[in-house]
């Protein structure tokens, strides 16, 4: 989700596009061109990488359901935290209405009102799944309708409702949930009820994680014939691709991750706010999140490196480059430093918390600068 904050209004005002008589030269199909082909590149790689993990996961799902003990509870919460890694580095191509946006509110969606899908502390008959008057057959067909139904807590699908299947609620001040694997075990020594619903349930939301991913996957495949998004996006106007690529960033960067997903739960200090607050990963989440950002700004993923933002600023205004670059490793570094798990830091380490802002945020500002050095207008809500 993303809100707008006070810091993003002001920043919004400050957003300029300079005159065409300023003396800058406009943005070139050449020097664009490995930009543009660098950057599709990267994405394509990370969404195969997002979805093969993805499909890990559903493999460590199905095999949870199947035969339910700790280890496979152990393997199958793994799964997930390996799946997050290239899924956050993925969010730095939203904002611009690409392909992600018709299913990110099915992938990603938080903060998650749980006695929506199962039961809670004090409710143990909450949620669809122990609701099987309404909803005898739980699939994807089902999940996929009831997402955000009534309220946009109402998530019923993504990783996030997989997380609290696999952790349950957080009530260790130190650690992440602890739901028993025996919540699977529909053999009559099971606990909780309705273990056989809440497997198929668990499923389902994997087979739609892989679906809706697998969307996203083949929009940006090189080798998919006729015309997807990624052929869309190359053969867009120069500066019109390079927009797509700075709104990504600084939206991102400002409103996203300073914003909605760090500033808000510091705020508040509720763990509700917090992004993976089943499973005390939101530390992790904040660093790839960070790392995205990075990743375009220097055109590479993995092994794959190209020509990225940073060469087409360099080109007009190496200063800028270089200090952007310098701001985007201090945000990483920052929240790398960010002590887990989150929920505390936002109490115990708030100078930590505050430090990875106030770093996200100048990178920001940079990141509008260079917009603007380029001759782009960047409209951040």
């Amino acid at each position: 989700m993303t809100a707008t904050r006070p810091f993003l209004a002001s920043l919004a005002l400050g957003l300029a596009c300079s005159s065409p008589d300023d003396g800058r030269e406009p943005l070139t199909a050449d020097e664009v061109a490995p930009v543009a082909e660098t950057y599709a590149t990267m994405v394509a790689l990370n969404y195969a990488e997002t979805y093969a993990s993805a499909q890990s996961l559903r493999d460590a799902l199905g095999d949870l359901v199947a035969t339910p003990s700790e280890a496979t509870m152990t393997a199958a919460r793994a799964a997930w935290l390996a799946a997050r890694v290239p899924y956050d580095q993925t969010e730095v191509y939203r904002f611009y209405d690409g392909p992600i946006e018709t299913v990110e509110g099915r992938l990603n969606a938080w903060p998650m009102d749980e006695a929506y899908v199962d039961y809670v502390e004090g409710l143990p008959d909450a949620g669809i799944i122990n609701d099987p008057a309404s909803y005898p057959t739980i699939d994807v067909a089902l999940i996929r309708s009831l997402n955000e139904a009534g309220g946009e807590t109402n998530i019923a699908t993504g990783y996030h409702a997989i997380e609290f299947l696999l952790w349950g609620q957080d009530f260790d001040p130190n650690g992440p949930g602890a739901r028993p694997s025996s919540d699977y075990d529909d053999s009559g020594s099971g606990t909780a009820a309705n273990q056989d619903r809440r497997g198929d349930y668990l499923l389902a939301a994997g087979d739609l994680l892989l679906a809706d991913l697998s969307s996203v996957v083949i929009a940006w495949d090189p080798a998919q014939p006729g015309t997807n998004y990624r052929a869309e996006f190359l053969a867009a106007e120069p500066e019109e691709i390079v927009r797509r690529i700075l709104l990504g960033m600084a939206s991102l960067s400002g409103a996203e991750l300073a914003g909605e997903r760090i500033s808000v739960a510091l705020d508040t200090q509720d763990q509700e706010d917090e992004h993976s607050c089943f499973s005390d990963n939101t530390h992790r989440d904040i660093v790839d999140d960070a790392r995205g950002i990075q990743n375009v700004y220097e055109g590479r993923y993995g092994s794959s490196v190209g020509s990225g933002i940073y060469e087409l600023v360099a080109a007009r205004d190496l200063a800028l480059a270089d200090r952007l670059r310098a701001e985007i490793q201090t945000s990483v570094d920052l929240a790398e430093a960010i002590p887990a798990p989150f929920d505390r830091a936002i109490i115990d380490h708030r100078d930590a918390v505050e430090a990875t802002v106030e770093a996200l945020r100048t990178q920001t500002d940079s990141i509008v600068e260079a917009a603007a050095l380029l001759d782009i207008q960047l409209a951040i809500e």
